[in-house]
């Protein structure tokens, strides 16, 4: 089969799939537990090496497929979707950004083609937050003869009970000290995983804390290490894989919300009404606002990633593309809420439960604020390296009234 015919099947499956895990969402949404059953049907599919190259034995996917895919998990179960989609952000950056040692690419993708060996990056810490602040990890990595001896503390290790490898963010303890990311096997002696994860939404995910006490990895399993007065160097082109995929997880959930609310209102007839819900008009512009939300965030997200693909320059779009789709999650599942009355904030209906997880959409760094805070600088730089001299004004023409004729009297 063709690689084309090879993603397309695979996006059947994911859309087949997403329904499936809908079925289990309330589960883990009440228990907490992590939903090993859902890796083990991904993998099944070969949806775990989507993005993963041909030659590694993935299908060679794009930000396109990817967010296709992901979307239709996050429909059914957005937990799920947000590790896949951090998994999937690792495996693309294996495959094209140059700075992962060959046999690191090999080991992942080796493990990805036999199993379930999901990856994802450890940066947060408790006390410095985001490295998109600005600030370096705590994290101190030591050379011990041909290791370095890793001491840290992560917070929001999503996936956590089922990643094979953590890229650990860390500074050296060298006279000039460098910053890299560390590939740390959760095998390692030195592990151990706190349980910290008790929020009100996105509850599967179990992005506990990892704590690393001298945790041995060869000198060789480093990857994008440099002076650490240097700062966090970020790919712009490759920030659109987080900026899409993250945000298309709580659109995910607000179109899991509308789902039910066209269901309830369809077969809700009060008998004081003598019709459906879905007959009255407040309750069709309510519906109809949501489908503009959810219209816009398509479109959007779709938007980024064809241009992704394509090669097309995006700007800082991308993360203006993360603040609306959040935004509008967040306004689709507090409409529908308003909407569905008694019955939606019930915990016997998924509605409330699609609201709590698209409101965990705002904890995604970097925060609204500092995405807009972003965007103003980029404006008033445009206008700083604007031309200096003033514009000659295009020339008026005035428009003058034909002359009448004048006709005579006979």
């Amino acid at each position: 089969m063709t690689a084309e015919t090879d993603i397309a099947l695979a996006i059947e499956k994911a859309e087949e799939l997403g329904k499936r895990f809908a079925l289990t969402a309330r589960h883990y949404d009440e228990t907490g537990e992590f939903p090993f059953a859902n890796f083990d049907a991904l993998h099944e599919a070969g949806l775990l090496g989507l993005v993963t190259a041909r030659e590694h034995g993935g299908l060679g996917g794009g930000l396109t497929e990817a967010l296709v895919v992901v979307s239709a998990i996050a429909r059914g179960e957005p937990s799920t979707a947000l590790v896949l989609s951090m998994h999937y952000n690792q495996h693309y950056s294996l495959r094209t950004s140059g700075k992962w040692p060959a046999h690191l690419v090999e080991r992942v993708t080796r493990a990805n083609r036999d199993g379930v060996a999901l990856i994802n990056a450890a940066q947060v810490e408790p006390r410095v937050g985001s490295p998109s602040h600005g600030s370096l990890p705590e994290t101190i990595a030591r050379r011990v003869g041909d290791h370095w001896r890793i001491t840290g503390h992560k917070t929001y290790a999503t996936g956590i009970p089922l990643l094979r490898w953590v890229s650990v963010l860390a500074v050296t303890d060298e006279p000039v000290p460098r910053l890299g990311s560390f590939l740390v096997p959760t095998s390692a002696d030195g592990i151990r995983v706190e349980k910290t994860w008790n929020a009100t939404g996105m509850r599967a995910t179990n992005s506990d804390d990892l704590i690393l006490d001298d945790v041995a990895v060869p000198l060789e399993d480093v990857l994008d290490i440099a002076p650490a007065n240097e700062g966090l160097k970020r790919d712009e082109r490759m920030g659109a894989w987080y900026f899409s995929l993250v945000p298309s997880i709580y659109d995910g959930a607000a179109r899991g919300a509308r789902d039910w609310l066209i269901e309830f209102t369809t077969t809700r007839a009060p008998a004081s009404l003598g019709a459906p819900l879905s007959t009255v008009p407040r309750i069709q512009d309510g519906l109809g606002q949501i489908e503009v939300l959810l219209t816009v965030n398509r479109r959007l997200l779709r938007s980024i990633a064809e241009d992704f693909d394509a090669g097309r320059s995006f700007g800082p779009d991308a993360a203006a593309v993360k603040h609306t789709v959040i935004e509008n999650a967040i306004a689709v599942t507090t409409l529908a809420l308003e909407l569905g009355g008694n019955p939606g904030i019930s915990r016997d209906n998924p509605l409330e439960r699609h609201h709590r997880d698209a409101l965990s959409g705002k904890a995604h760094a970097p925060q609204n604020n500092l995405i807009r805070t972003m965007l103003a600088k980029a404006a008033l730089s445009r206008h700083a390296a604007a031309p200096a001299e003033p514009l000659e004004p295009v020339p008026m023409r005035t428009h003058q009234q034909p002359r009448l004729a004048v006709v005579g009297r006979s």
